[in-house]
């Protein structure tokens, strides 16, 4: 591939993984409680996803899923309606503080390795932002004139060296403000502020993708 092609591709997508949003919102949740070596999961479980809808969006099934405006519909609202219980539960355990979080059993639902994979994969698969761009822009990086695959493996190798890295810097600000996050109601008003901040991002989610669906 072209090195043009290449830099336009690095600038593009360090603008939209740098970018605030419902990954680097949880990478930044799962930092503070679980340092930043317990958030390996989360990142990994988001840069998987990229991988998987990047994989989609290169064997051709990004052109499917535009058309398929029904497919389209079913994953946003998925998506959707999960930012939404990650709200709630985050609003549940207001008052849980840092230490408690780092003693607990990892074998617990919801602070396993595998609970917090799974979490950033679904939040990442979900994520409106990267569903767009692998759907009607990730194409256009690849040159039909060139081998196909070694393409594929230069692009996937970047974002996902690009992902993991603008995460776990994201993760690593979640760690630096747990200090002031040990006292219970710091912890509780952090909480409760993610929380309703996953809880809007979910509703504009499912209320953007019913208005989409009218026109």
């Amino acid at each position: 591939m072209e090195l043009s092609t290449w830099l336009l591709y690095i600038s593009v997508i360090s603008i939209l993984i740098i970018s605030p949003g419902p990954s680097a919102l949880l990478c930044v949740s799962d930092g503070f409680k679980f340092g930043n070596k317990k958030t390996i999961p989360t990142v990994l479980g988001g840069a998987s996803a990229a991988l998987v809808l990047m994989s989609i969006s290169a064997i051709g099934l990004g052109a499917v899923l535009a058309a398929s405006e029904t497919l389209f519909l079913v994953i946003k609202l998925i998506g959707a309606f999960y930012l939404i219980y990650l709200g709630w539960a985050a609003w549940k355990e207001g008052s849980i503080k840092i230490e408690d979080n780092k003693s607990h059993d990892n074998k617990e639902v919801g602070y396993s390795s595998y609970a917090r994979f799974q979490k950033g994969f679904i939040v990442g698969i979900s994520n409106p932002k990267d569903l767009l761009f692998f759907i009607a822009l990730f194409p256009s990086f690849i040159n039909t004139d060139l081998p196909p695959v070694d393409q594929y493996v230069v692009l996937a190798c970047t974002w996902f060296l690009l992902d993991v890295s603008f995460m776990f810097l994201y993760a690593a600000l979640g760690t630096k403000i747990s200090p002031f996050l040990s006292k219970p109601r710091n912890m509780n008003i952090a909480n409760r502020t993610i929380g309703s901040v996953f809880i809007f991002l979910g509703g504009a989610l499912a209320v953007s993708t019913g208005v989409n669906n009218k026109i």
